[in-house]
């Protein structure tokens, strides 16, 4: 590495107990999709400290933002992401215990997004450093992204254009595959992911059947309209029924559903007026995208005349199917090498021994799986990768972040997150296990701290190396057909200045006479 980069993998070092705590302020917020209230803020309020200039509430978004910071050169991108994901309370404590003071279904971060976001915040701030110290040109810009467990805030910020004129963004993620610990993306990106809410609603329940002719009988004697409750659970059962005639035996995809809202008329005898249901598909292709999205749009129209209903829909995400760049994983690869896996130490390692002697296990000396401490080439990991995928399939899983390879050079980066041996072949370890390990420093400090310094050395030698950038900027335009608006562009699928989806029933905190408590109270 040169000096410059250096400078920036030094900066991390330096600030290391600060940022740890950093991240830790943000697990403890530990806010769902589209509610980040408290974690957005933060965010602002330290990035306009570090002298970015913040646009809050960027797309429409409540809890959406971009900094940025410099002047001159190439626009170089990272991102931080921040909801955590109901259902996953847990303290970091070596046993299950669900957080105090609220629901035992809360929030909590699961992959976790508390220290993927801090990470690209250690990356771009040690850039900056980096960029003052050695008096290099460049602007630097990050990306507040609510609601990744939706897919939701990228494709917004597409549709509103903040992506375009960008020259190259890094993107990271903790591992999600310990064989692929430590690595980059190579050709098989994310797929697309597509999310959509049908609102059922029974605007005139009294005209579902004549009325009594002689006057004496009374309305709550009467059938009720099947209405709102009745559409949203034959939806999912219906759906239930003809998930397997949608893509049957097809690659990998997956189809899953919320009920947000459903009832409010209790349990009288009138019909209930109102109910939503979102689903969330993922899969390798649009094509693919597209042919569930017409199983379910027939079921939501059939199910509404049945019930008495009226039913609208509306996006809250839509995907492209991630772009690979060869150029720019090569670059931030060879940069991951300089610096060197990630390494965990006795702390961390003790409360892992903790939780496998609680779970009636023999204690490992080396508690955590090797492959997190290894680095895999991105070309070998590719082939690991490709052993499970028919040979047609060239997208795999799900996550927003596809969004900005349509926009400019991106990488995908994968750090090491620290998971456990398992004591025999087969044996899976409780989730609440991960959460824990989340939250405690001693396990993520050597991950995202790994990370941030990875990106910000990248970000650093792109602008010391301007080759490397103009490489990766050439096989974007060859990959695109002549970059955005090219032969090969996918647009943003939302089209343009489409609406943020906030105003739905999200899982939240709410403060009542009780205090601050999960949306379900705590003694429920």
């Amino acid at each position: 590495m040169k000096t410059e980069q250096k400078t920036a993998v030094a900066w991390v070092d330096a600030n290391a107990e600060r940022l740890s705590h950093d991240h830790m302020t943000i697990w403890h917020f530990h806010e769902p999709s589209w509610r980040e209230y408290r974690s957005a803020a933060w965010y602002v309020e330290r990035l306009r400290a570090e002298g970015f200039e913040v646009e809050a509430g960027s797309a429409g978004m409540p809890t959406a933002f971009v900094a940025r910071w410099g002047k001159g050169g190439p626009q170089l991108a990272s991102y931080a992401e921040y909801d955590a994901v109901p259902g996953n309370s847990q303290d970091p404590v070596p046993y299950e215990k669900p957080r105090d003071g609220v629901h035992r279904w809360a929030a909590g971060h699961t992959d976790p997004h508390s220290a993927l976001g801090l990470a690209g915040l250690t990356g771009v701030l040690a850039a900056k450093h980096a960029m003052e110290r050695h008096g290099l040109d460049g602007r630097l810009v990050f990306f507040g992204e609510p609601a990744e467990k939706m897919c939701g805030s990228k494709p917004i910020h597409a549709s509103h254009g903040y992506y375009d004129g960008l020259d190259a963004m890094l993107a990271w993620h903790p591992t999600s595959l310990p064989a692929l610990a430590n690595t980059c993306t190579w050709d098989t990106h994310c797929g697309c992911y597509w999310s959509k809410v049908y609102t059922f609603e029974c605007p005139d329940p009294e005209s579902w059947q004549p009325a009594d002719a002689s006057g004496v009988v009374n309305n709550h004697a009467m059938a009720r309209a099947p209405a709102a409750i009745d559409a949203v659970c034959l939806m999912y059962t219906t759906t239930k029924y003809t998930k397997e005639a949608m893509l049957p035996h097809t690659g990998t995809w997956t189809l899953n559903e919320a009920i947000l809202a459903a009832g409010q008329a209790t349990s009288d005898n009138l019909p209930p007026r109102f109910a939503q249901i979102q689903y969330a598909w993922r899969c390798p292709t649009i094509e693919m995208a597209e042919r569930i999205l017409a199983v379910l749009e027939r079921n939501a129209e059939h199910v509404a005349a049945m019930t008495h209903c009226t039913v609208r829909s509306g996006w809250i995400s839509k995907c492209r199917p991630g772009l690979k760049n060869h150029s720019l994983a090569r670059t931030t690869f060879t940069n991951f090498e300089a610096i060197g896996a990630p390494k965990w130490g006795e702390d961390a390692k003790e409360f892992a021994r903790e939780v496998q002697e609680n779970l009636g296990l023999e204690p490992m000396a080396e508690p955590f799986m090797d492959e997190i401490e290894r680095l895999i080439d991105p070309e070998d990991g590719e082939k690991l990768l490709r052993h499970s995928l028919p040979p047609w399939q060239q997208n795999y899983t799900s996550d927003d972040y596809v969004e900005y390879t349509w926009h400019c050079p991106t990488v995908r980066l994968f750090v090491g997150r620290p998971r456990l041996k398992a004591p025999k072949p087969g044996y899976r370890y409780p989730n609440w296990v991960h959460l824990a390990l989340g939250g405690l420093p001693a396990a993520m400090d050597p991950m995202f701290l790994t990370a941030g310094k990875v990106i910000g050395a990248t970000l650093i030698d792109l602008l010391v190396n301007p080759e490397k950038l103009q490489a990766a900027q050439a096989e974007f335009k060859e990959r695109t057909g002549g970059g955005m608006g090219g032969s090969a562009w996918l647009p943003p699928l939302l089209g343009k200045d489409y609406p943020a989806p906030v105003g739905y029933r999200w899982p939240e905190y709410v403060e009542t006479v009780r205090g601050r408590e999960w949306w379900i109270p705590t003694g429920a």
